[in-house]
C-alpha cells in the first residue's frame, strides 16, 4: 500500500511549494517503500496544511529528544562476612625426643640438606641470568579502533545559519530496520542534539534537522556523530551565527 505522503509530496512538488530538493529526496524514499523520519513528515504536514488546505492534526512526538545528564547511581558493596572457624586449627606437632646416639647423624644429613640446597640456588640463579638474556617480544595489548570505510555520515552542506535546515545522509552495512543513532556536538563538545533513525534496505540512512535551539549560540566547528552496533563514523561542519 502506498504511503499517503506521497499525494501530498507530488501536489507541493506540482505547485511549487516547499524547498524542492528535500520534497524530492522524500518523495523517491516514498516511491522506494523507504523509512521516513518523522521530521519529514511534520515537514511535509505543515506545507500541506498551509498551502494545500489539510486541516491540522495533534502533533505527536518526535525522535528527537533532549540530553539530560548522566544519572548516577551509586552502589554499596556490602562487605565480605568473615566466618570464624567452629574449631580452631593446630598447625603444630609435638616436639619428638632426640636421643643423644642419633644427634650427630641429625648434623650430617643436616649439612647434606644445606649443601644440596645451596646447589639448587646457585643453578636457578645461573639459569635466571642466562634467560635474561634471550631478548622479550612485548605485544601491545591496547585495542586498536580503525573506522570502516563501509559507515559514513555526511550533510548536504559544509557551512550552515541559524535557522538553515540540516540535510543528514549515511551509508552503512547494518541490518534492515537497525537502529543508527546520530548526534551533533558544538564547538565546545557539548551535545546539542541527537535522534535514533532505523537503516534502510541498501543500508542507507537519512534525516533532517535545523540549526538552532540550545546550544547553537555561537559560531565554530560542529562535529556530527553516527553510531550503529560496534562502528562509529563523524564529520564536521560549520555554523555562523
Amino acid at each position: 500500500m502506498p504511503d499517503p505522503i506521497l499525494d501530498d509530496v507530488q501536489a507541493l512538488m506540482d505547485k511549487e511549494f516547499g524547498d524542492k530538493r528535500i520534497l524530492e529526496q522524500i518523495l523517491r524514499a516514498a516511491k522506494n517503500d523507504e523509512v521516513i523520519s518523522n521530521f519529514e513528515r511534520n515537514y511535509v504536514r505543515k506545507l500541506a496544511e498551509k498551502h494545500l488546505g489539510k486541516k491540522p492534526i495533534e502533533e505527536k512526538p518526535t525522535a528527537e529528544k533532549h540530553v539530560e545528564g548522566p544519572k548516577i547511581i551509586s552502589t554499596v558493596t556490602p562487605e565480605p562476612i568473615q566466618q570464624k572457624p567452629s574449631h580452631p586449627i593446630q598447625t603444630w606437632s609435638k616436639p619428638t625426643k632426640i636421643s643423644k646416639t642419633s644427634s650427630k647423624n641429625t648434623k650430617v644429613l643436616l649439612g647434606i640438606g644445606l649443601a644440596s640446597l645451596l646447589i639448587i640456588v646457585i643453578a636457578a640463579v645461573s639459569m635466571n641470568e642466562t634467560s635474561d638474556l634471550t631478548p622479550t617480544i612485548k605485544t601491545d595489548q591496547t585495542p586498536k579502533t580503525s573506522s570502516s570505510s563501509s559507515f559514513s555520515i555526511k550533510t548536504d552542506q559544509s557551512s550552515y545559519s541559524t535557522g538553515d535546515i540540516i540535510s543528514i545522509t549515511g551509508s552503512s552495512k547494518i541490518n534492515f530496520g537497525s537502529q543508527i543513532e546520530l548526534s551533533i556536538k558544538n564547538s565546545e563538545d557539548v551535545l546539542v542534539w541527537t535522534e535514533q533513525v532505523n537503516a534502510k534496505r541498501n543500508g542507507q540512512f537519512s534525516t533532517l534537522t535545523f540549526a538552532g535551539g540550545s546550544g547553537w549560540e555561537k559560531s565554530g566547528t560542529f562535529t556530527i556523530n553516527a553510531k550503529g552496533n560496534s562502528e562509529t563514523a563523524s564529520n564536521t561542519f560549520s555554523f555562523r551565527k
